[in-house]
C-alpha cells in the first residue's frame, strides 16, 4: 500500500489543478505514472529541500519526476498554475482579479556551481550564489519571478523581472520597492514601463539602552550636560 504524505494533492485541489495541466500525449508510449502522482513528488522535493534522487520510492522514479518537472518549468506550465490560483484567491478575498500595485524585492541566495553559469558574488550581501527578483501583489501572492547572478545589481535585475509585465498584467500602475532599486532602476520602470515608483525606506533601529548608556558616560566625562 503506497504510503501518503502531507504534501499530496487533496481530491479537492486535483480538480481545481487538472485543468491547467497540459493532458498526455495520444501518440508514442502511453504514460505508466498518472499526472496526480507526478505532482505529487513534485511537490515533496519542493516542500522537503530533499535532492531528486532521493525521492521516496512510494512516488514515481526520481528521472520521470525530473523530467516533466524540467518540461512544465520550460513551457510555462507552472506559471500558469501560479496564475490561476492567485486569480483564485484574489477574487475570493473580493479583490480585482487583476493587481493594480505590488511589491519589488530581492534576495540572494548560495548555491552551488552545478545547474548552469547564473552565479556570482553579491558584494552587498556577502553571498556567491545567485539572486531571484519577485513582484507580489499586495496580499503578497506571487505575480513574477527571475533568477539570475548575484553579481547582478537590483538596479539591473528589476528590468529582467518586468521586461514583459505590461502585457501580463495590464492594470498595474503602482510600485514600492526597497533602496536598492533606486537610480536607474526606478527611472527605467517609470520612463519605459509608465509605472508610478515609491522607494521605501528602512526605518532606523531604535538605540539600545546599552549604547546610550555609554554615549551619556562619555558625554558626562566631556562636561556635556545630560537631560
Amino acid at each position: 500500500m503506497k504510503r501518503s504524505y502531507s504534501t499530496d494533492l487533496t481530491n479537492a485541489e486535483w480538480e481545481c489543478l487538472k485543468l491547467y495541466v497540459p493532458p498526455p500525449n495520444k501518440r508514442g508510449r502511453p504514460k505508466i505514472h498518472s499526472t496526480r502522482e507526478i505532482l505529487n513528488a513534485i511537490f515533496y522535493v519542493l516542500k522537503s529541500g530533499c535532492a531528486w534522487r532521493l525521492l521516496p520510492r512510494d512516488f514515481p522514479p526520481w528521472e520521470s519526476v525530473y523530467y516533466w518537472f524540467r518540461r512544465w518549468r520550460i513551457d510555462g506550465t507552472f506559471e500558469r498554475l501560479n496564475a490561476a490560483l492567485r486569480v483564485r484567491l484574489r477574487v475570493r478575498l473580493r479583490r480585482n482579479p487583476q493587481p493594480s500595485a505590488g511589491v519589488v524585492d530581492s534576495q540572494s541566495a548560495k548555491t552551488s556551481g552545478a545547474g548552469g553559469e547564473q552565479r556570482g558574488y553579491d558584494g552587498g550581501k556577502k553571498v556567491r550564489g545567485r539572486k531571484r527578483q519577485l513582484l507580489v501583489d499586495t496580499e503578497g501572492l506571487v505575480l513574477k519571478a527571475k533568477v539570475h547572478s548575484a553579481n547582478l545589481p537590483d538596479q539591473d535585475g528589476i528590468k529582467l523581472l518586468l521586461r514583459t509585465t505590461r502585457e501580463r498584467l495590464p492594470r498595474l500602475s503602482q510600485l514600492w520597492v526597497d533602496a536598492g532599486y533606486q537610480g536607474r532602476g526606478k527611472k527605467w520602470v517609470e520612463q519605459e514601463l509608465g509605472l508610478s515608483v515609491e522607494v521605501v525606506h528602512r526605518t532606523p533601529k531604535p538605540t539600545s539602552e546599552k549604547i546610550a548608556r555609554i554615549w551619556a558616560e562619555e558625554w558626562a566625562k566631556e562636561g556635556r550636560e545630560i537631560d
